[in-house]
């Protein structure tokens, strides 16, 4: 006589890990887009500023004409709420030479030309000069404008007032072309993780210029194994361990090749964040959401959180 012997129960299958890293994340980049009614207001806001010294410059009030947006508007780079907006004014080429045969701080001049300009269509507007910028302090999104020249190059001077005044060359056309390259080769890896950068910047208040996130972005994507496969938790957290690297360092810039101090204010709080992203990511690595929610909010602020 034989006798079947009940066989065990097979051990059940553990679940795969990082169950809820694409769904966190997706919701996550969702949050930080602008809302409908903040493009309105903004788009209202810098065309405004624009027509206003066209007209006051030029004659005329046409908004989109010797200038352009530049910064996170231009770059599509916006994070909810939006903190300004950066319009590049082109100046006729008569004011600087007029400010050339000047004495002083002729920078410092000019930048308080724009503001007076600026003030006869804002009289209720507590307008001012600021370095590189003329600032329209509106109360939902300010507007900085950066008084320029256009050079033979397609490049632009810009004035400067710091340091008893100066001039320096940018060109927005090549930093949008190298972004956007960056962006196409990494299937939008390049613009998602700039604009959680610029995030943590916020929720950080990480002294560092979101410029300068941006072409470490890049340089970052250039080499990482997993540019093109998302991975947005290890990305993270491998951009903070490749930010390191650069404290007291140097970015260059596109198209002047400039080399401008990155400086190392921001270090501490990068740390934090990098032991923090480790920490997330050890946390989605066995699906545990709650616990990797706590962190990312940790660094990121309430834009993002637990899935369940």
């Amino acid at each position: 006589m034989s006798f079947l012997v009940p066989l065990s129960p097979a051990p059940p299958v553990p679940p795969p890990g990082w169950m809820f890293v694409e769904q966190r994340f997706s919701a996550f980049m969702q949050g930080l887009g602008i809302t409908e009614q903040q493009a309105v207001d903004g788009t209202r806001k810098q065309t405004g500023v624009r027509a206003a010294l066209n007209r006051w410059y030029y004659g005329h009030g046409e908004a989109t004409q010797n200038s352009l947006l530049i910064g996170s508007w231009a770059k599509t780079l916006r994070v909810a709420p939006p903190r300004d907006i950066d319009v590049l004014f082109c100046m006729p080429v008569d004011i600087f030479h007029r400010y050339e045969a000047r004495v002083g701080n002729r920078q410092s001049q000019l930048l308080q030309e724009v503001r007076s300009a600026l003030s006869q269509t804002y009289p209720q507007t507590a307008i001012r000069g600021d370095g590189q910028v003329v600032v329209v302090p509106f109360a939902t999104m300010p507007v900085e404008v950066i008084p320029a020249f256009r050079l033979d190059t397609g490049q632009y001077l810009i004035a400067d007032a710091n340091g008893g005044g100066s001039y320096r060359k940018t060109d927005p056309w090549a930093e949008l072309s190298v972004l956007e390259a960056s962006d196409r080769a990494t299937f939008g890896s390049t613009r998602r993780l700039i604009r959680m950068a610029k995030q943590w910047q916020r929720h950080a208040h990480a002294p560092i210029k979101s410029f300068m996130l941006e072409r470490l972005a890049v340089a970052f994507l250039e080499t990482w194994q997993h540019a093109t496969a998302g991975y947005e938790d290890w990305m993270v957290r491998d951009f903070f361990e490749f930010m390191l690297r650069y404290v007291g360092g140097s970015v260059q810039m596109p198209g002047t090749g400039e080399w401008v101090s990155i400086g190392d204010a921001w270090a501490p709080r990068a740390r934090t964040a990098l032991a923090t992203a480790q920490r997330a990511c050890q946390y989605e690595a066995v699906n545990a959401d709650r616990r990797a929610g706590a962190e990312w909010r940790s660094l990121f602020g309430s834009a993002i959180g637990p899935m369940s």
